[in-house]
């Protein structure tokens, strides 16, 4: 409740406020914010900026609702359910807006991972391992649980056009540099960002298919090969090179650059409520 009442009161903030730069401080950072949050405060922007589109935020997808989606691709598709109130549940939540038709559509849907604490540890002089004689923890797998979440996602708009799913990745498993870290007994200790052993951003590119990390990808990419076009739903995947914690105000810039996208990718499904009200 603690956390509900929180977002509601950041969102109201931000009406009251001249927006992002009135309730995230100079320094604010992501353990302040929890992607949910943020989101929110995304939707109360795009209320703002498109007063006359309907817009809501909802906290998972029912597994049934990604079935029937599918079968209006193809009605093979979408048949088998184990658990009837089976669902996901991204970080961040799901951003829709109203169709022309009634219907709502995915603008935007979020999650944000922290994996590795090797940083944190070396600053504090704290020594890992089975002996506690490490500097460096080997890297764990948690973090490809998110590839359930955004095989789920895609299958729910394998019809549309966008994807626009945003994984923001931090944690000393994610570096894109190498990095120095001084102990408090002042020794340094290096972390290479090609390091096996520490590295983790390969376990998840296989979601936007090796492009670039950083970039919004929300757009579906159309290729060729042979005689066949083939669909690409691509994560847009945000990785701090350095292991700092996430800035929230680039998170929210970020977040709004994806939904912007996807409302100009739906820009046709939303023509008659964006003529009717000027």
């Amino acid at each position: 409740m603690a956390k509900k009442n929180q977002s509601t009161r950041l969102t109201n903030q931000h009406k009251d406020s001249q927006g992002v730069v009135g309730i995230f401080g100079d320094d604010a950072k992501l353990h302040d914010f929890t992607v949910g949050e943020i989101s929110k405060i995304v939707k109360s922007e795009l209320e703002k900026e498109y007063p006359q589109l309907s817009f809501r935020h909802r906290e998972s997808i029912k597994k049934d609702e990604i079935n029937e989606a599918l079968k209006k691709v193809d009605p093979e598709l979408g048949q088998t359910l184990f658990v009837e109130n089976s669902s996901i549940k991204p970080d961040g939540g799901i951003i829709e807006v109203k169709d022309d038709n009634g219907e709502w559509r995915i603008v935007l849907v979020t999650e944000a991972k922290h994996q590795g604490k090797d940083v944190e540890n070396i600053k504090k002089g704290i020594l890992v391992g089975k002996n506690n004689d490490q500097d460096l923890m080997a890297a764990g797998n948690a973090i490809e649980r998110s590839h359930k979440n955004i095989s789920e996602i895609a299958n729910f708009m394998l019809a549309e056009n966008h994807f626009p799913y945003v994984l923001f990745l931090e944690g000393s498993n994610f570096l894109t540099e190498t990095i120095s870290i001084k102990r408090p007994d002042g020794r340094v200790v290096t972390l290479e960002y090609k390091s096996g052993m520490l590295n983790r951003l390969d376990r998840l590119t296989s979601a936007n298919y090796g492009m670039p990390i950083n970039k919004n990808l929300c757009i579906n990419k159309f290729v060729k090969h042979k005689n066949k076009t083939i669909m690409l739903q691509a994560t847009s995947i945000y990785s701090q090179g350095n292991a700092e914690k996430w800035d929230v105000k680039n998170m929210f810039k970020i977040m709004i650059e994806v939904s912007r996208t996807s409302l100009k990718a739906l820009g046709s499904d939303l023509f008659n409520q964006i003529t009717s009200n000027k």
